[in-house]
């Protein structure tokens, strides 16, 4: 652990001595290696997960693609949007679900017991630039809704590093976490952040951004 410490402080020290010379790109490579190497040796502090969050290549582009029907994930994405920049999209699905709460759990239950993928828009293009995506999604039955299968089915993230955060009514992440490993086994799974959604209104609560400013803050975002 002091180890690991000395060599973020190090890292700190060369962002701030290099600060006026050093690229952007530079800059985040370094913040975002030195969190992996704390989140390496210390526990999880928001999800519960082992996983790290690990440099990624390139320049560090973000995307945050999010699934919302109610607009509480909407809301999280647009705060994680306006802390890291980077490219927002919201993902939708061609069939509509329905309005009254009840019918759409009927829907989504049955979509999960046929393993159904519904087509989806927007497209993304160009992938490869991406070396981190923040994927965002309620908690339907204790995991993804299927339009996620379908997302990270059709797209090939590779060894990008994934980010999920999600909004819940009391299952925080479920098997979230696992069904993301298993449909993008050579992806690093960053440490998720889980708010609670429904109609309580807390995603848009002081207290709810303070939560997503830690987590970013944690991952050196």
């Amino acid at each position: 652990m002091a180890q690991a410490m000395e060599v973020i402080q190090r890292a700190d020290m060369a962002i701030i001595n290099e600060a006026d010379t050093m690229s952007p790109s530079r800059r985040k490579l370094l913040k975002v290696t030195a969190a992996g190497l704390i989140a390496g040796v210390a526990a999880p502090i928001l999800s519960g997960q082992s996983s790290s969050f690990a440099a990624g290549k390139g320049t560090g582009n973000v995307l945050i693609a999010y699934f919302s029907r109610t607009g509480n994930t909407r809301e999280v994405a647009n705060q994680i949007h306006q802390r890291v920049g980077g490219d927002i999209i919201e993902i939708r699905t061609l069939h509509p679900y329905p309005e009254e709460y009840r019918a759409t759990t009927e829907q989504a239950k049955r979509e999960q017991e046929t393993n159904f993928r519904p087509q989806l828009t927007p497209d993304v293009k160009n992938t490869d630039s991406y070396d981190v995506v923040f994927i965002g999604y309620p908690i339907w039955w204790g995991t993804l809704p299927m339009a996620l299968y379908a997302f990270l089915e059709k797209y090939n993230f590779g060894s990008k590093t994934l980010i999920p955060f999600c909004t819940h009514e009391g299952s925080q992440l479920g098997r979230s976490v696992t069904d993301i490993k298993a449909l993008c086994p050579s992806s690093t799974i960053s440490q998720g952040l889980a708010l609670r959604g429904g109609n309580s209104g807390y995603v848009k609560t002081e207290p709810a951004r303070r939560n997503v400013a830690e987590w970013l803050s944690a991952l050196h975002m």
